[in-house]
């Protein structure tokens, strides 16, 4: 059965995969549902794609019974390789700012809500309904419905 088996934690990476792990582990069985991965790996500081996670499952998933779900000993070793490799960093703040200020030619410093959002859904991997929510909440001015984007950056700077 797989909630017996043991798993060895060596080293503080490992510690912190399987704290992390074990927060959604709602069946304390060492095993999350693969919906949760994203979830995880988000709560580990990765940003990852769509496609990355989708390749993490593929990795984790147990194997045989179609559960659905991912156990900790699969994980552990596959997410602490990819965090060793420095894989689904965040952009790093200037990367950040060069890309905002090509969707500001004219380097007024703001860019338009609505403009954002097209970007973000239409362009590139787009951002969920929640993701674009919890963005906006923090990047929109409230008095002028703009995104002061060297300000928002900044703000995104406090919470790492």
């Amino acid at each position: 059965m797989e909630d017996i088996i043991p798993v060895n934690i060596n080293n503080d990476m490992e510690r912190r995969v399987a704290d992390a792990f074990l927060i959604f582990d709602i069946h304390a069985n060492k095993t999350i549902d693969v919906r949760e991965v994203g979830t995880v790996l988000r709560f580990l500081g990765c940003v990852p794609t769509e496609q990355e996670i989708n390749e993490v499952i593929e990795a984790t998933e147990m194997e045989g019974d179609n559960s659905g779900s991912v156990h900790l000993n699969k994980f552990l070793p596959h997410v602490c390789q990819l965090l060793a490799e420095r894989k689904m960093e965040p952009s790093a703040p200037e990367k950040l700012f060069e890309a905002f200020k090509v969707l500001d030619p004219e380097r007024k410093g703001v860019i338009s809500k609505d403009y954002m959002v097209k970007m973000m859904t239409e362009e590139g991997e787009p951002f969920t309904e929640e993701e674009l929510e919890e963005m906006m909440t923090v990047a929109v001015d409230p008095q002028t419905g703009m995104i002061p984007y060297e300000y928002y950056l900044n703000q995104l700077l406090i919470y790492l």
